[in-house]
């Protein structure tokens, strides 16, 4: 299974601590980083075959020049930046709201042991990035033929 991380696998230091605990209390709280007023985290989605796990991360108004996707130590990294747009020049405009969320972000996820990181690749359209992370062929499931014996069955005579 491909699970989210934040631990990098170099030694944690005390921010990595502090940020943990944070997560806990937001996680018991019921809150989400982007409810407690955080910066612009992607949302993702994980799939699953047989020969592959599949990620798909929501990246709206952002170009593929504006994300970084790297393999390191067994965590897939996914980092990048959402720009706020700035209107200059335009006189007597203002915002009265602004819900959507800008700056950097950063979503790590450790890698299962049955992921082939050496063929790792990504693709970007339309806002949507897609992470594909084959499987190694040892992890992937196979059909065991089965074969008639002639030895003699424990208990026969």
């Amino acid at each position: 299974m491909l699970y989210p991380t934040i631990w990098r696998r170099q030694a944690p230091s005390l921010w990595d601590d502090i940020f943990n605990i944070r997560n806990e209390f937001d996680r018991l709280l019921g809150q989400t980083e982007t409810q407690v007023g955080s910066a612009w985290v992607p949302v993702v989605d994980v799939r699953e075959t047989k020969d592959e796990l599949t990620l798909q991360a929501e990246l709206p108004g952002l170009t593929i020049e504006d994300v970084d996707v790297s393999v390191e130590h067994g965590v897939l990294s996914i980092t990048g930046e959402k720009r706020q747009e700035v209107e200059e020049g335009k006189e007597g405009s203002e915002y009265h709201l602004v819900e959507r969320r800008y700056g950097r972000f950063e979503r790590r996820f450790s890698l299962p042991r049955s992921v082939d990181a050496e063929k790792v690749r990504a693709e970007f359209a339309d806002g949507v990035l897609q992470v594909t992370l084959p499987k190694v062929e040892a992890a992937k499931p196979r059909k065991i033929e089965v074969k008639v014996s002639d030895m003699t069955r424990p208990g026969s005579k």
